[in-house]
């Protein structure tokens, strides 16, 4: 009866075992679905954005700040605003604003 016992309890423990991985392969699907790809695709759409943007372009900022590109660099980007220029970093700009 003893050795019943130990396959009845190999066997439930190769089970728990599966279940267990199951669930985390299931949880690591779900995590990388919901979070990490769409994440991705916002990065990626950002990075367009930026490569599309020329001189003359209106744009928003991260801050609330509506201006037209007057000049770019790799990593700047010169605006005109109502009461001036701005120097801004690139990467704070999040969209071009439809004339």
């Amino acid at each position: 009866m003893t050795a019943y016992a130990q396959t009845g309890a190999e066997a439930q423990t190769t089970q728990s075992l599966i279940t267990l991985v199951v669930m985390l392969v299931a949880f690591v699907a779900i995590f990388y679905f919901l979070l990490i790809r769409p994440q991705r695709r916002r990065e990626k759409e950002h990075r367009n954005l930026l490569s599309s943007l020329k001189r003359g372009d209106r744009v928003l900022t991260a801050g609330g700040i509506y201006g037209t590109i007057e000049d770019i660099s790799e990593d700047s980007v010169t605006l005109i605003v109502e009461e001036g220029k701005l120097r801004l970093a690139k990467g704070s700009i999040v969209d071009k604003v439809r004339k």
